[in-house]
């Protein structure tokens, strides 16, 4: 991995301040996050494990195949996961942002690659030492628990998608999902930003560029949505998205 490492957490700190007042405090992510009902003493084990990094955009947080033995809390930015086809083709399974876990549901190998979209940080785990943590956490056991049936509902809800829905269905989908994934961006009311291109769209959703740029701009002469730039938008009519993404 070719990530900048921003600073190694001290093992103490000066002046009576707890690592609960400096780094976790600061984390704009934890609201999002396990760690967020961690008591303060797994917290306090917890950031004594983190490692901050940063990460350009492009640059690979994980390699699928490499050994799986780190895991990540992004902290801001987003970034893609992905498989490779024998063939070269590439399938997005889904995109990360701030207060999403990285690396924990996996075998000995990363069964995906994951890489940066934007300029993206995170906290980065040792896993075995982080799996130490989990078995003597019961908070955060309970936590990633329910991260892992929130990301199995998304994996059926894609299933769904890739399976019966319309490319209109899954440009509307997509535009609803991606409008609740981004909680730390500062944005107005119905605004969307739109870190990854259109290709990762169309590899994400199983359609080509040509069916993403032309359901998109079908949405905007209907006056669903408005394009702001290439990278961001606004949900005009977020009632007719719904009923879009619904099939009504």
């Amino acid at each position: 991995m070719n990530a900048v490492v921003v600073q190694l957490r001290p093992q103490s700190i000066d002046c009576g301040v707890s690592r609960r007042e400096t780094a976790c405090a600061e984390c704009g992510a934890r609201a999002f996050s396990v760690c967020d009902d961690l008591a303060e003493a797994d917290l306090e084990r917890l950031d004594s494990l983190a490692e901050t990094v940063r990460f350009a955009p492009g640059e690979v947080l994980v390699r699928e195949g490499d050994p799986a033995t780190k895991l990540f809390n992004l902290t801001g930015g987003s970034a893609r996961v992905f498989k490779l086809m024998p063939d070269g083709r590439r399938q997005i399974v889904g995109f990360l942002f701030a207060g999403d876990f990285l690396g924990l549901a996996t075998g000995k190998t990363y069964a995906f690659s994951a890489e940066a979209i934007e300029p993206t940080t995170a906290c980065r785990f040792n896993r075995a030492a982080y799996r130490a943590l989990i078995d003597d956490s019961p908070a955060l056991g309970s936590a990633l628990l329910e991260r892992a049936r929130h990301e199995l509902a998304a994996a059926q809800n894609q299933m769904l998608l890739l399976g019966r829905k319309t490319a209109q269905e899954r440009i509307a989908s997509f535009l609803l999902d991606l409008a609740e994934r981004d909680p730390m961006r500062a944005q107005a009311p119905d605004a969307l930003h739109l870190p990854m291109t259109r290709t990762d769209i169309a590899d994400c959703l199983g359609l080509t560029i040509e069916t993403v740029s032309r359901t998109l701009t079908l949405l905007k002469t209907s006056g669903v949505i408005r394009m702001t730039t290439l990278s961001s938008l606004e949900l005009r009519d977020p009632v007719r998205l719904r009923e879009i993404a619904e099939g009504l």
